[in-house]
């Protein structure tokens, strides 16, 4: 299938990066946003009345969208959206699931006109090393292959990268994706950037820099 008609078809619908049950939960509706909580803490939404998507220009501090370990500045129109919490006993749970990560937000890249979301999840642990959980990370997607690590740094925080390719069912190919595992008192995260294919990926890689560079803890 050619790349246009593939994005033709998915251009309405959640495209998720994280290997092929991600993609899979991606061609199906999202969770509803009432549905009931699980037990992580890492990523905790913020109560009502303090939804406001990002303050002083970054995501991820109490009172915007997405509460996280860290905070960050999203590229230009990308849309962070909160994640909601599933019991473990629900159907959709494994939707929001990652080996040892809950997902805790989402920032939608269709409105700056790609397929794909920069994804934050998290881990309640704030103990261990950056790439010992960035390789749990990539080690619960069965079709990874071909990963390459490094040290690195976001923003003045000590983090290990990836860049790896999964394999699309959808296209019959393999694709690039990217990732980073920081660890903080407040816990463990991962920023992943996944895409419709390598093409598109790559073309989304300024925003996942962007929050790269930006990242500190949040306060």
């Amino acid at each position: 299938m050619a790349r246009g008609a593939v994005a033709a078809a998915l251009a309405g619908a959640a495209l998720v990066g994280c290997g092929e049950q991600q993609e899979s939960a991606s061609r199906n509706p999202s969770p509803a946003a009432g549905s009931t909580s699980g037990t992580s803490t890492a990523g905790t939404s913020p109560a009502p009345g303090r939804t406001a998507v990002t303050k002083d220009g970054r995501v991820g501090a109490p009172g915007t969208v997405c509460v996280m370990p860290v905070s960050f500045e999203p590229a230009p129109d990308w849309k962070p959206k909160p994640v909601p919490r599933l019991a473990a006993d629900s159907p959709l749970a494994s939707w929001t699931k990652h080996g040892p990560f809950d997902l805790a937000c989402e920032i939608d890249a269709k409105p700056a006109g790609h397929l794909g979301y920069l994804r934050a999840w998290v881990q309640n642990s704030s103990t261990g090393m950056p790439r010992a959980a960035l390789e749990s990370f990539v080690g619960a997607d069965r079709t990874a292959s071909r990963a390459t690590y490094r040290e690195t740094k976001a923003g003045s925080l000590p983090a290990a990268e990836v860049v790896y390719e999964t394999y699309s069912k959808l296209l019959d190919e393999s694709k690039q994706e990217h990732a980073l595992a920081v660890v903080t008192p407040r816990g463990t995260l991962v920023l992943h950037l996944g895409g419709l294919d390598t093409q598109e990926h790559q073309d989304m890689l300024p925003a996942y820099e962007l929050a790269k560079r930006s990242m500190r803890l949040a306060s």
